[in-house]
Parts: structure tokens; C-alpha cells; sequence
């Protein structure tokens, strides 16, 4: 698994049967009666909407990205295998065509094998994306056609060199898709499938004439899932594209935070002068929870580190949080040393895993509802330590 520590490895067989059951459990599904499976609602959640979620939950990020591609179908499918209560399907971008496609950003060279078609050759171009100048090749310079000539490969291959072995497997999905693969694996798990889609850059993409948000709201309301209980949560790091989408849909909604300092584009567009840390105060939470009902924080705004990359002691973000009313979905935990804080790294290698289950534990202690991680392997694991202790 992901740790070395001896702990860890003397309790190892009983973690494996316990992950081994999660795993089993959502195969074994797919040979449940069919009654069963069709108790499922695909479309509405069964009607407890987020209650139905257990505390913390567990969300795949871009799927169950530490094993497989992300935001690839296999990822996504993975992740359920893995016990993931959420999916993140996917950071949604657009095709000059007007589709939304499943990408952590527009410029898809590093996701992507585009490099490697030569008819593609003269899209690669310069852009300034949210006042930062990239080079690459971009989802709205193609159409969706030309995309799904495309094949999907791992971002982070110097973290993640077991993840190559798929490059070039599966192809990007559309959001369209993902509702559909969504309303599948309910089906045949005989449980409701939950996904949490982003909002990329949504003032560029209204910048562009291809907004975003109408393109989303209008997909759900085709698939029967624009309803309060439906099992979707909507998230963005634009304010205004959160509350853009409060007007169009009557989903859960996540305001995402990055560091403290920054400033959500948006922000910086329409010169508003206010930072994540003045959004993070009881004031700024206050606001937010009249048009969203959760915050996505950095997990060092949760419990910042110290100058050398140490867990330091956590902040009053979780407690103000929660007397505004929000849930707390922090971002993101993963297995590997680069990515762990410092007190959790082992050796030196960037593909070496750390002791990702103290970690686990540092941040569950102070009660955030959920949280997402590379590896929901490692936190339904975890899970189930801490709220059995």
C-alpha cells in the first residue's frame, strides 16, 4: 500500500481484506438482481442529497489519478473500485464546437499524446490563460471531432511512471459521457455514483464566447440531474461562476480556495481587491454561504506547514466554516513524497510513497467533511481508522 511505517505494515493484512471487501463490494454489484440495481435512482440521488454522503468523504480526484491517467473513464472507473464516495468528472473545458470535454486545463500537451500528430502540428500557439502565458495546444482551437483522434496520457510522469504503462488507452471523455458512464455504474452497482465537475476558467472561456456555465446547466437538465438531491456537486475557483450557476441549477455548490494570498481571477478581472484569506474569514464565509453550501479549501489554508514543509497547527478555517453553515471538501491529498507535507515524507524519491495515513489523520482530525485525494484506496482506508478509533 502507501506507507512504510512498521505500524502499518503489522496491521497489513487486515487493511487488504478491508480494502479488498470495498472492492469487492462494488464489483460484486454487478451481479446483484436486477430489483436491486434498480433500486438505484440514477438521476436524482434517492432523494437525500448530500446527507446521504458519509463524513469524511472520500472523493477521487480526476479519478483515481495516483494509478491511471486522469480524467480518463478508466480513472473515474477505478476510483469507484476503489471505494471513492465522489468522482471528480472532470475539470470541464470547451471545444471550438461548443462540447465540454474532461481536462485539468484547456492546454491538453501534457495530457494528451497531440504532440504526436503532425496534421496537428500548427495549433500549438502562445496564449495568456488567467494573466500566465502558455504554450501548447488548446481544447478551443478544435473541435470534438479532431479531440477524439486524440489519446489520453499521464501528466506527471516523474511522479507517476507506473501510470505510462496506460498512456494512449483510453481517449477524452465529454461531459455527456460521464452523466451517461454516471447513470451505467448506478445501475449496475446497484448504489447511487456521485460526480463533482469544475468549472474551468470560466471567465476566459465568456471571454471566448463559449460560457461555460449554461453549457453545464443546460447538459443537466437534459439527463434529468439540474435538481437540489441530484448527485451532483458543481465546483468552481470563481465566485461569480458559482453564482452563476446557483441561478441556473439547484445543485449543491463549492467555492474552491487556493492560497491564501491569491486572488480568483475573476477577482482580478473585475478589479474586486479581495483575496482567499479575506474570503476565509467569518465574514467572507458568511457571504459565500448565501449562494453555495460547501468551500474546497487548499489543505494548507486547513492546517498550514512551516518553513520547511512541516504540518504546523491548524487554523480556525474548519470551526468558522461550519457555524457559516459550510461543508469543507479540502484538496488534495496524495501518496507520493513531493506532494506529502514534510513530517510524512520517506526518502527522497519523487515516485516513493510516504506515510499518506498520518496524514490522513492530521487533517481528519480537524473535522473536515471530505476530502479529495489521487488515491481513494489510501482514504477509504483511512476512513475507516479514524472513525473506528
Amino acid at each position: 500500500m502507501a506507507t512504510r511505517e512498521s505500524n502499518e505494515q503489522a496491521d497489513g493484512t487486515g487493511r487488504r481484506a478491508l480494502l479488498g471487501a470495498a472492492v469487492l463490494g462494488a464489483g460484486g454489484a454487478v451481479l446483484a438482481p436486477a430489483g436491486t440495481a434498480r433500486a438505484a435512482d440514477p438521476r436524482h440521488g434517492g432523494g437525500r442529497g448530500l446527507r446521504s454522503l458519509p463524513v469524511p468523504t472520500i472523493v477521487g480526484h480526476r479519478g483515481a489519478s495516483g494509478y491511471r491517467p486522469e480524467h480518463t473513464l478508466g480513472a473515474y472507473q477505478l476510483a469507484l473500485d476503489m471505494g471513492a464516495d465522489i468522482v471528480e468528472a472532470g475539470d470541464l473545458v470547451p471545444t471550438r464546437d461548443g462540447h465540454l470535454v474532461c481536462r485539468h486545463e484547456p492546454e491538453i500537451g501534457g495530457t494528451t499524446d497531440v504532440a504526436d500528430h503532425p496534421e496537428f502540428a500548427g495549433r500549438r500557439t502562445t496564449k495568456t490563460l488567467d494573466g500566465a502565458s502558455v504554450t501548447g495546444w488548446f481544447t478551443e482551437d478544435f473541435t470534438l471531432a479532431e479531440l477524439k483522434r486524440l489519446r489520453a496520457v499521464e501528466r506527471i510522469p516523474a511522479n507517476r511512471p507506473h501510470n505510462t504503462l496506460y498512456d494512449g488507452r483510453w481517449g477524452i471523455p465529454t461531459f455527456e459521457e460521464v452523466l451517461r458512464w454516471q447513470d451505467e455504474q448506478t445501475r449496475r452497482r446497484g448504489k447511487q455514483v456521485w460526480i463533482y465537475p469544475e468549472t474551468k476558467h470560466p471567465t476566459y472561456f465568456r471571454r471566448l464566447g463559449l460560457g461555460l456555465e449554461e453549457r453545464v446547466a443546460k447538459l443537466l437538465r437534459e439527463h434529468g440531474k439540474d435538481r437540489r438531491n441530484s448527485p451532483v456537486i458543481l465546483q468552481s475557483f470563481e465566485p461569480t461562476s458559482v453564482q452563476r450557476l446557483r441561478r441556473l441549477v439547484d445543485h449543491p455548490l463549492v467555492v474552491l480556495l487556493s492560497g491564501a494570498g491569491s486572488r480568483p481571477w475573476d477577482f482580478v478581472e473585475s478589479g474586486d481587491p479581495r483575496t482567499v484569506a479575506d474570503l476565509i474569514t467569518p465574514e467572507g464565509l458568511k457571504e459565500i454561504a448565501s449562494y453555495a453550501q460547501g468551500i474546497g479549501p487548499t489543505l494548507d489554508l486547513v492546517i498550514p506547514r512551516d518553513a520547511a514543509g512541516r504540518l504546523t497547527e491548524p487554523t480556525t478555517l474548519v470551526r468558522d466554516a461550519h457555524r457559516a453553515g459550510l461543508i469543507l471538501h479540502p484538496y488534495t491529498l496524495r501518496n507520493e513524497n513531493p506532494f506529502l507535507p514534510a513530517d510524512f515524507r520517506e526518502g527522497t524519491d519523487p515516485d516513493a510513497y510516504g506515510d499518506v495515513f498520518g496524514a490522513y489523520r492530521r487533517y481528519f482530525a480537524t473535522g473536515i467533511d471530505g476530502v479529495f485525494t489521487d488515491n481513494p484506496d489510501t482514504g477509504l482506508l483511512a476512513r475507516e481508522d479514524f472513525v473506528n478509533d
